[in-house]
């Protein structure tokens, strides 16, 4: 059965999610692609990390300081699960395979919830910890 919190969790980072993939197709018309990735991942961590905190996690044991390095370490290592699954898809699978349709669209959506475990299991345990 899945906790309430994680189903929090799920919630916001959906939101926060949207909030990636809507400014990664706005920075798309100004950018090459892997840099609207990124720009759309610091919009997307940035909405993130007020939402868990709000919303999410208990008030956590460690200074606000500590908890965003770790949320951004966390983050680092979710955006890149999602910058590796989303050039592959865009640049290797969907090419061999013929797919031309949206395929920098469907092939970020897939590479965002590629790291929702990871990130969930982070975030518990090392951003918002609640022992020291």
């Amino acid at each position: 059965m899945i906790s309430a919190r994680l189903g929090r969790f799920v919630v916001v980072s959906g939101i926060a999610a949207l909030i990636n993939f809507g400014s990664r197709i706005v920075f798309s018309l100004v950018v090459p692609y892997p840099m609207a990735i990124a720009l759309a991942f610091c919009a997307g961590i940035s909405s993130a990390f007020v939402l868990n905190r709000l919303f999410v996690f208990d008030p956590p044991a460690i200074p606000l300081r500590e908890q965003m390095f770790w949320f951004l370490a966390v983050n680092l290592f979710a955006l890149a699960q999602t910058m590796a699954i989303s050039l592959l898809l865009e640049y290797w699978l969907f090419p061999s395979i013929g797919m031309h349709w949206h395929s920098e669209a469907i092939a970020h959506a897939i590479g965002i919830v590629f790291p929702i475990a990871s990130s969930y299991l982070g975030h518990k345990k090392l951003s918002f910890r609640t022992s020291p």
